[in-house]
């Protein structure tokens, strides 16, 4: 009896001890106690549950997860068959980022007691953390059909995967989740010590606000990089710090640190879309596609109404050349449509696909004729609908489009320059010299108007002179044009000047290796030509 009494008074110590905040106390009389009596599973499990209080307060750098594993362990020697050891077995690996193991002792928990909601909405929180929401979701409302008064992170964490698709379900659907969650809270004691954990981190708004004011000040310097980092040594569980940290990071070129602390924030919260958002720009501006495109599209799962993560990750597969995959992106940002301009672009892009990539003009025709709906004072849509048109061959309806624009871009040296090679494609020569001049008139460094106007008087008209000054032009406005170096080398050799014109024939080759505008082997054909 007497043995008893004494169990006693020590439990009700070590419990005094850890409710004043004095975790290491209680560790130590925990300890005393074991060491005297090592088979009392209850104490075993006491110090579990003060090493894991003592691994997640956020005031401490030292991690204890380890020891209260070693403890419940021991607990679960004498009791095989404790649904609530396994579950805080559970517990421990999952804050020891072993999901896997964690998932396993959850399971064996619902073995011993298949009411036990909490090992239900862990296993939710485990599918979180890999990003299948669907099957969270589901494991969420097991925990709410055993215990529908008490499950309020159950409620709140299908209300934040609905709310993450308001596409898919309307407000009446999602609100009863978040008043639930809400109603439900007094009742969930972990959903009490999570809130109460988060009240804590008011104490550190004035460490954000001084470095905001040092940030605008004087830009993210390495004193703000050392005020975060000593923040969170008191606080490693402040998910927007480690979000902080990253852009801070990152903005000192630190680029493996930014991207450490990005995926620390998406660990500790698998719904933040800033953290995402972050790191998938990281991987892009390092031209890491293959990550960017895996990042983007858990962004897109949890927010997949924003079209411009759709239109990112359209861009990034485009140039890993999954065209299709990219098609299908830029088509969903096209229908979510977030504004008539920025749509249009998007419109126009998928225009360019059609006709680049996929050959497909009718469906590039589709796609401009969007984009004009969309934004009918975008003088590259007409430009564009009318390339397509003329690449089908559709002459009329391209001159149509052309002559449309005219009418309030009359000074617009593209659209003469496209109209001049319309009539040049028709055999209107007359008309065509008259719009390259117009195109030239209003741009006088367009290189594309001199050497098409040059090749009309050289092959056309015959004008060898005339055509030898424009060719000269249009090097002169840009020096890398292959396909201009070649036509004057043309024109020089029917002057009789073959070593001149050899020149030029190998500085059009040694541009066209990186410009690819010519057949490489024409251009050796000419050379060969001037000495046989």
């Amino acid at each position: 009896m007497s043995h008893l009494n004494t169990n006693r008074k020590i439990k009700r110590q070590i419990d005094k001890f850890q409710k004043s905040g004095n975790i290491q106390k209680a560790v130590e009389a925990c300890q005393n106690a074991i060491s005297e009596n090592e088979n009392d599973a209850e104490l075993h499990i006491k110090l579990g549950d003060l090493y894991m209080e003592w691994h997640l307060d956020i005031h401490q750098i030292r991690q204890y997860v380890d020891d209260a594993i070693t403890e419940y362990q021991r607990a679960l020697e004498s009791c095989m068959n404790s649904s609530e050891i396994y579950f805080k077995l559970g517990m421990a690996f999952y804050y020891k980022h072993e999901l896997d193991k964690a998932v396993n002792y959850f399971k064996l928990a619902l073995e011993y007691n298949t009411k036990l909601a909490e090992a239900y909405f862990m296993i939710a929180q485990v599918f979180m953390k890999k990003g299948d929401f669907l099957e969270a979701v589901e494991s969420a409302q097991k925990a709410v059909e055993i215990a529908p008064f008490s499950s309020s992170r159950a409620y709140y964490l299908m209300y934040n995967v609905m709310s993450l698709s308001p596409a898919r379900t309307k407000w009446y659907q999602r609100y009863p989740k978040l008043i639930a969650s809400v109603l439900t809270l007094p009742f969930d004691k972990y959903a009490r010590k999570e809130f109460i954990n988060r009240l804590s981190y008011v104490k550190f708004l004035p460490v954000l606000i001084k470095t905001s004011i040092m940030i605008f000040f004087k830009g993210f310097t390495p004193e703000v990089l050392d005020i975060y980092r000593e923040t969170l040594d008191k606080a490693p569980g402040f998910v927007e710090l480690y979000i902080n940290l990253g852009r801070v990071y990152y903005e000192l070129k630190r680029y493996d640190d930014a991207i450490c602390e990005y995926k620390m924030a998406i660990w500790l919260d698998s719904l933040n879309a800033r953290a995402y958002y972050y790191l998938c720009q990281l991987y892009e501006e390092q031209r890491d596609y293959d990550n960017a495109i895996e990042i983007c599209s858990k962004l897109i799962e949890l927010q997949p109404h924003v079209a411009d993560f759709h239109c990112k990750l359209a861009q990034y597969l485009y140039l890993k050349g999954d065209i299709n995959r990219a098609v299908n992106h830029y088509q969903t940002a096209v229908t979510l449509n977030p504004g008539p301009e920025w749509t249009s672009v998007v419109a126009q892009t998928l225009g360019f696909i059609f006709q680049e990539n996929i050959k497909n003009l009718d469906a590039a025709i589709s796609s401009y004729q969007c984009a004009y709906q969309l934004n009918p004072n975008d003088i590259d849509i007409y430009l564009n609908l009318g390339n397509v048109f003329f690449e089908k061959e559709a002459y009329d309806n391209a001159l149509a489009v052309y002559k449309k624009a005219l009418e309030f871009a009359p000074n617009n040296a593209r659209l003469h320059c496209n109209l001049g090679y319309l009539y040049w494609g028709k055999g209107n020569t007359e008309e065509a010299i008259k719009e390259y001049e117009k195109a030239i008139k209003y741009d006088s460094s367009y290189d594309i108007a001199y050497n098409n106007l040059g090749v009309i008087y050289l092959d056309d008209l015959g004008k060898v002179k005339k055509a030898i000054e424009l060719f000269e032009a249009a090097r002169k406005y840009n020096p890398n044009y292959a396909l201009a170096a070649y036509n004057l080398a043309r024109s020089i050799a029917i002057t009789g000047d073959k070593i001149e014109a050899a020149k030029l024939y190998q500085i059009a080759f040694d541009i066209n290796n990186y410009t690819k505008e010519l057949d490489p082997a024409d251009i050796e054909e000419k050379i060969q030509d001037l000495f046989t």
